[in-house]
């Protein structure tokens, strides 16, 4: 599971929007650095989507990563094209575009060709920052179709033992139709994620203990200088090797083709009737699910929760009251839509 960023909790610093403001204030952001309507509308979609889940990290707070990231100052974006394809798989070139607008078109591929042809495997590769899979396979999964989706990222990451970074934060999601809320799965093969480090070293906040090590290869819980160094494998042992089998799903997406030589990110798209009808699929899933639930809880634990149950709960509260978020990113936002 995802750890949440320890934000500051005086009053002061904390801006209360509604979802609308919060909405309007990311599309007119996303304008201000020179995308267009149609991709500000998806794009904020996407962090409205993570902060209504409760990932402050994820929100308003990643359109100022997508501002500042090299790739976007310094090299030019292009239309998607089509490198490789069949019936059921396309190989896509992102053009340079954040992921967050070139993973969209990807997955939307994925559910249109598995609904034709019962299954889809889709790569894209020369994109960057995606943002959370689980939006992805949500797509899939609201589509009644199984979802899987890996990303080998820019390497924040070193190896078991290692002292620098050779590996991504690896995220792998999965999504699976039910009889009400979709089952939604999504971890990175990290200890923190990438975007939870960058929003505690904009904001100066102390990362927990044995996530990361400085440059010298010490444990650190400063954010730049982990930044500089790495983070560390979640789980240990198992961690690294999810991260190393995500690397190898990414070779599929032809990285060679990016301009950093390792992003790629790989979407699996299954009807279920492949194999059972899907109102079967969608009932025994359903079934399992409230079989976990009633397990008899450990003494001190009130609950057994599903994964994405947390989110799905949060979800709904915001909606109703609305989201916060640190003044200093707040103000930051205004600067860049002010722009438009």
């Amino acid at each position: 599971m995802k750890s949440k960023a320890s934000m500051p909790t005086d009053p002061i610093q904390r801006i209360h929007l509604t979802v609308a403001d919060a909405r309007a204030l990311s599309e007119r952001a996303l304008r201000g650095v020179g995308f267009d309507a149609d991709e500000a509308r998806i794009i904020a979609d996407h962090v409205m989507d993570a902060a209504l889940c409760g990932y402050e990290y994820s929100g308003l707070a990643k359109l100022l990563n997508i501002a500042d990231d090299p790739r976007f100052i310094k090299s030019p974006r292009s239309p998607m094209r089509v490198v490789r394809e069949t019936n059921v798989s396309v190989l896509f070139d992102g053009g340079n575009n954040v992921g967050m607008l070139a993973m969209y078109y990807a997955t939307r591929a994925a559910i249109e060709r598995a609904q034709r042809h019962g299954f889809a495997l889709i790569g894209l590769t020369n994109s960057w920052m995606s943002g959370r899979g689980s939006y992805y396979v949500g797509m899939i999964a609201r589509a009644n179709l199984v979802g899987i989706h890996t990303v080998s990222a820019s390497r924040q990451v070193a190896p078991l033992g290692g002292a620098t970074a050779t590996l991504g934060t690896n995220p792998i999601s999965f999504g699976f139709p039910t009889q009400g809320e979709p089952l939604l799965i999504d971890i990175a093969t990290s200890a923190l994620a990438a975007t939870d480090l960058k929003i505690r070293e904009r904001l100066g906040t102390p990362l927990p203990e044995g996530v990361a090590i400085d440059p010298q290869g010490h444990p650190t819980t400063d954010a730049a200088l982990a930044r500089l160094g790495a983070l560390l494998p979640f789980g240990g042992h198992k961690g690294y090797a999810l991260a190393i089998a995500v690397r190898a799903l990414g070779v599929l997406c032809s990285p060679a083709l990016d301009l950093e030589k390792i992003y790629g990110y790989l979407i699996i798209a299954i009807k279920p009737d492949l194999l059972v009808p899907l109102e079967e699929f969608r009932s025994q899933l359903t079934g399992a699910i409230a079989e976990i639930k009633a397990t008899p809880p450990q003494e001190g634990i009130k609950e057994i929760r599903i994964p994405g149950e947390r989110a799905a709960r949060e979800r709904a509260r915001l909606i109703r009251e609305g989201i916060e978020i640190d003044r200093r990113i707040y103000d930051a936002l205004g600067a860049i839509a002010a722009r438009s």
